[in-house]
């Protein structure tokens, strides 16, 4: 079979993936920049008290949301890239065709994070890098952005298999920080930071404020059941996500309680991203630093790598279930969507030039990456409650669905109107290739019941530039 036979609509079959594989990409996934990033993030929220209870209320309510895909990848083995389609399956194609389009732009969007941080890093010794959000920097991300566009055309397998031996090679130096912090630990300074600073307001408010720094380094815990259709076992992309995010959850814990032992918490919400390099040199001296940079390196390339991957693969399934224009269907002899690859990487450059205008690039990304994908999430917690009232599931099954739809919930309420109407100005816009669709199948554009929904993101948009346009919210 020719390349040109495959891009004509005749796909070569998936690669299978084997269970410790999609674990890797799980786990690929969510060891990310985000880990990096948690000591400063939870400094400028809450002391150790506030810390512990935000890990309780984001390790239960993730953890009832992997248990949702592990469970909806058995009860449904029919459906394919797990968040878009199960919210396709509960809710109508238009919210289907948003939560494929919300959860896309959240990887886009994260993937920014990625280049913001290794930019920064290196910022620490060539001041002309800022803190990942000058002109040299955004040029420099951009080479870096086009480059592994080129590498992953070259095939699935290929870049599984560099995305196993990277996690691997990541995990060893967070893990090395967090020894090395036990060691280095001070109890009276460790004893100060318990019940946070004064700036950090109330025990709630403290809590509130880290929610959207720990949906942002367990995005990536659906990672399997995005990858469903290159499972070798179906039952392997539930395991693979329970194990991948068990594997993870104890070590960004670990990495935000340790930190408060080194330096003051006023001290730590002070200091450049990567935190995580600060926290270790203040412990160690300047090798520390340079340890966590390098690791910090391998680790924000390799998540970068499978973020990168699913979205494309997000695109891909849309479009041959017809929600998403044609041409996204299309993909090459080693089984790489490759106009799909190409929109995730256009956007990843456009959100990469928009940085240049806000006042905190990182961690406006790292918000905005949380933002977009709670409402995905929380449509596929609430298609687990219908499938758990429509009878056949397990016992389990509502209970769980129940807490992780009132968790995402809580997250859309900690995100607040910032977020949200910024989302929104990402989402409307997005109707435009759901009209596409829409027109090639010759069908009706919008049921009544979606132009409301269209109506809704519209109205949420223009409030969202408007605010924008009056300093209402800024960038």
């Amino acid at each position: 079979m020719t390349q040109a036979d495959t891009a004509a609509g005749s796909p070569a079959p998936a690669a299978k993936l084997t269970l410790p594989t999609l674990t890797t990409m799980v786990v690929g996934s969510m060891v990310g920049a985000g880990v990096f990033s948690l000591p400063q993030r939870f400094g400028q929220e809450t002391g150790v008290a506030g810390a512990l209870i935000a890990w309780t209320v984001a390790g239960t309510g993730m953890l009832m949301l992997a248990f949702v895909f592990q469970r909806l990848a058995l009860r449904r083995p029919d459906l394919d890239a797990g968040v878009y389609a199960y919210a396709k399956a509960g809710f109508g194609e238009y919210l289907g065709f948003f939560s494929a389009f919300g959860y896309w732009a959240s990887a886009c969007v994260g993937n920014v994070t990625y280049w913001v941080l290794i930019m920064s890093t290196i910022g620490a010794v060539a001041p002309a890098l800022g803190d990942g959000d000058t002109v040299l920097a955004v040029v420099l991300s951009s080479v870096g952005l086009w480059a592994f566009f080129l590498l992953i055309s070259r095939g699935v397998k290929e870049a599984a298999a560099i995305n196993r031996i990277v996690t691997v090679a990541k995990v060893v130096p967070i893990l090395v920080f967090v020894l090395i912090a036990l060691f280095c630990l001070k109890p009276q300074v460790f004893a100060d930071n318990f019940a946070g600073a004064d700036y950090a307001g109330s025990l709630f408010e403290q809590v509130k404020g880290t929610m959207l720094a720990t949906v942002f380094v367990f995005l990536g815990v659906e990672g399997a059941s995005v990858y469903s259709r290159h499972a070798k076992r179906r039952e392997d992309v539930g395991r693979a996500t329970v194990l991948g995010f068990l594997s993870v959850f104890a070590v960004f814990a670990s990495v935000t309680i340790v930190s408060y032992g080194i330096l003051p918490m006023g001290e730590i919400a002070e200091l450049r991203q990567p935190s995580m390099a600060g926290v270790l040199e203040a412990a160690v001296g300047n090798w520390g630093q340079v340890f966590v940079s390098v690791g910090l390196i391998v680790s924000v390339l390799g998540a970068y790598l499978a973020w990168t991957l699913m979205a494309a693969e997000v695109l891909f399934v849309a479009a041959k279930d017809d929600d998403m224009p044609r041409f996204l269907r299309r993909a090459t002899k080693a089984d790489v969507p490759v106009p799909a690859l190409v929109m995730t990487t256009v956007l990843t450059q456009i959100v990469l030039v928009v940085t240049l205008f806000s006042d905190d690039a990182f961690n406006f990304a790292l918000d905005l990456t949380s933002a977009l994908t709670l409402i995905p999430f929380l449509l596929a917690a609430a298609f687990a409650v219908k499938v758990a009232r429509s009878g056949g599931a397990g016992r389990a099954d509502l209970p769980i669905a129940l807490v992780a739809t009132l968790y995402t919930a809580f997250l859309l309420y900690a995100a607040g109107p910032r977020f949200l109407l910024v989302s929104f100005i990402i989402y409307a816009p997005a109707s435009v290739l759901f009209v596409m669709a829409r027109r090639e199948q010759g069908r009706r554009l919008f049921s009544p019941a979606e132009l409301v929904i269209l109506a809704v993101s519209v109205v949420g948009a223009v409030l969202g530039v408007v605010a924008l346009a009056v300093g209402w919210i800024s960038l």
